[in-house]
């Protein structure tokens, strides 16, 4: 893929977990989406979601590998599934692409250990989970999508142990509220404090539009081309922890804890999504609770 692909305005996709579920994919433990990879009669419905979003104008989609990380499937009892998952995802993504040769596939890599939290395991752990995980990913994609980290060591072990598959990576940082990362870092600090060769753009991942709107300057600033993926959640700093609200959870769905908002249909979706690219961004895409009817409405804005 060109280096440059970000510079121009292009379209991502949705919220693939959270539709999953709105589409019928039964609940299974913590796995969320990983248990739509598992069960082969869920194998069209992952392939249809990636399509509808494509249909919807995306060109870029990812790969469904959220909860496909080694801690989640050894919670739910089934790490030995973890290379039959991965490729599963691949190679769904793959035959989406095959059906739409224009599109690129990003290689969801996402935090190994908690969601909205930092990762503070060791270094040598994380770093071995993240290659384990892009390894298999890496003969399916054309980049590497750091997908909802919370630190900035998550990125710079991250980008260490996806270096020898010499491919482009985007970032895609979280900040839950206000104006820093989980671990307290700023956005400048991902910049600033890795050496970047392959970076292709950095993002805002899983927040929501109000507060990718108060890191908007901040972002602007640092000469890369940058854009979100923004959520449909009511907030995504539960009080006493994602994981153990997950864990707690009755129905396996994050949005009974987090909440799903109601105001934010695809018309006032496509709103903010037009001022902030009146502002610069061209990366423009969905996290959780945007649909491929989201997706078709920024699409317009090309």
């Amino acid at each position: 893929m060109d280096k440059k692909f970000f510079k121009e305005v292009r379209i991502l996709d949705g919220g693939m977990g959270q539709e999953l579920l709105a589409r019928g994919l039964d609940v299974n433990g913590t796995l969320w989406s990983a248990n739509a990879l598992l069960h082969e009669k869920y194998h069209q419905l992952v392939l249809e979601t990636h399509l509808d979003f494509i249909r919807a104008g995306a060109e870029v989609i990812v790969t469904t590998t959220f909860s496909s990380k080694r801690i989640r499937l050894r919670e739910n009892n089934i790490e030995d599934k973890f290379e039959y998952l991965n490729i599963k995802a691949g190679e769904i993504a793959k035959k989406a692409k095959e059906l739409n040769p224009h599109i690129l596939i990003a290689g969801g890599l996402p935090p190994q250990n908690l969601v909205y939290e930092s990762d503070t395991r060791p270094d040598a752990e994380i770093k071995e989970n993240f290659y384990d995980q892009a390894k298999i990913l890496n003969p399916y994609i054309d980049f590497f999508y750091l997908d909802v980290y919370s630190s900035v060591n998550e990125f710079k072990l991250a980008i260490e142990a996806i270096k020898s598959f010499n491919k482009y990576y985007l970032i895609g940082a979280h900040i839950s509220e206000g104006v820093r990362l989980p671990s307290g870092e700023k956005i400048t600090d991902i910049i600033n404090k890795i050496e970047h060769n392959n970076l292709i753009g950095l993002m805002l991942s899983c927040v929501s539009p109000e507060n990718y709107e108060l890191n908007l300057a901040e972002i602007k600033s640092l000469g890369v081309p940058f854009g979100f993926k923004l959520n449909g959640f009511k907030l995504t700093n539960p009080k006493s922890g994602y994981a153990d609200n997950y864990q707690k959870s009755a129905s396996g769905n994050p949005n009974e804890f987090l909440g799903k908002r109601n105001d934010l249909n695809p018309k006032k979706f496509a709103e903010f999504v037009k001022k902030f690219k009146n502002a610069g961004a061209t990366i423009l895409g969905g996290c959780c609770e945007t649909r491929p009817s989201h997706i078709k409405e920024i699409s317009k804005l090309k």
